[in-house]
């Protein structure tokens, strides 16, 4: 089969033809029909050296873990899953049987197998082998394209549900990239007052006001808790940190006012410092957020299916193998594109 091979941090994806995955008694083949490039994917791409904390993905690797498929293949003990089945899965391979798997936290397994780090391959390709315990089926509401962005905005939905938003409050959200918009549309339809967002890319705002925001600020013109008090009134009770860049944990907690909460989801892939005093005198309740349950994973494809979120104007655009390693080197710089998919059969 074809597939975007990862060389070595920094080099350009390579088109390949690579092994078919091979199914086991518990797991399903799917024909990739859309995978989404993610920013932790551009990450992990460039990622090398030990300040980062990880290690660089080993050469080889199918990246690609926002996707939607069809069922080709089916494992004895796979279910009731059948060939032709439309289907997302969350991007692991756990056990199924500890308390983590049991209780929907299946990232958390010990035996957890994640795809697209080099243990299994990602959905950057044109099959891939999923675990039939981590695989939902698609409703006819959630076509392909939808169906890629269930990952994504499980993410923010998981954000959100840590923040422990309440309807009527403000929010700020800092960085409109996918997971900021995800998280802005879901603080909008749980009732938050005020969704403002923080974005030096005048695209990135005007998009984040079509997915949701009522407010956006470009905070290289002005103050952004001056702007937070001008648009809401005061500060903002949540602050949703979704950059990920040395720095951005110290604006959140200067943005807070005091007893805020802070979420956060940005990944920071590099050391970074702050001022706990700041924090401390405040008291600030700050969390981090990590992918999600699959609780949060179901509900963000019966959201879609009822048309209560819409990530359709997050795609930019979606392009075939011919146009793909392009494609992924372009998102590195290029911050007016925000989401970007693979079609393997284009």
């Amino acid at each position: 089969m074809r597939a975007a091979v990862f060389q070595s941090p920094g080099a350009p994806l390579t088109i390949e033809q690579v092994p078919d995955p091979q199914v086991s008694t518990g797991d399903l083949v799917i024909a990739v029909h859309r995978c989404g490039i993610c920013g932790s994917d551009l990450h992990m791409a460039d990622m090398h050296g030990p300040d980062t904390g990880m290690a660089a993905l080993p050469a080889g690797t199918v990246m690609g873990h926002e996707f939607a498929g069809e069922v080709v293949e089916v494992g004895r003990a796979a279910g009731d899953f059948k060939v032709g089945d439309r289907v997302t899965a969350m991007p692991y391979i756990a056990c199924g049987q500890c308390a983590a798997c049991l209780t929907g936290f299946g990232y958390r397994c010990a035996k957890a197998c994640y795809s697209a780090l080099g243990q299994e391959r990602g959905a950057f390709a044109e099959y891939m082998r999923v675990g039939a315990a981590e695989t939902l089926r698609l409703p006819d509401g959630v076509d392909d394209a939808l169906g890629a962005f269930v990952e994504p905005f499980a993410v923010g939905l998981h954000g959100v549900n840590a923040a422990g938003l309440r309807p009527g409050e403000r929010v700020l959200i800092m960085g409109a990239g996918p997971v900021g918009l995800a998280s802005t549309a879901w603080a909008r339809h749980f009732g938050a007052r005020e969704v403002i967002v923080s974005d030096f890319s005048a695209e990135r705002r005007a998009l984040a006001e079509r997915i949701g925001a009522t407010a956006t600020i470009d905070p290289g013109a002005e103050s952004v808790p001056g702007a937070c008090k001008r648009i809401a009134g005061q500060r903002p009770d949540v602050i949703l940190e979704c950059v990920g860049v040395p720095g951005t944990q110290q604006l959140a907690m200067d943005y807070a006012p005091m007893g805020g909460r802070i979420v956060v989801l940005g990944v920071c892939m590099a050391p970074d410092r702050i001022q706990p005093v700041k924090a401390l005198t405040k008291e600030l309740q700050i969390n981090y957020a990590y992918m999600y349950s699959r609780q949060e994973f179901e509900l963000t494809i019966d959201a879609l299916n009822r048309e209560r979120i819409d990530p359709t104007p997050m795609l930019t655009r979606t392009v075939g193998f011919a146009d793909f390693a392009a494609a992924f080197e372009g998102l590195k710089t290029d911050k007016t594109a925000c989401k970007v998919m693979l079609n393997p059969a284009a």
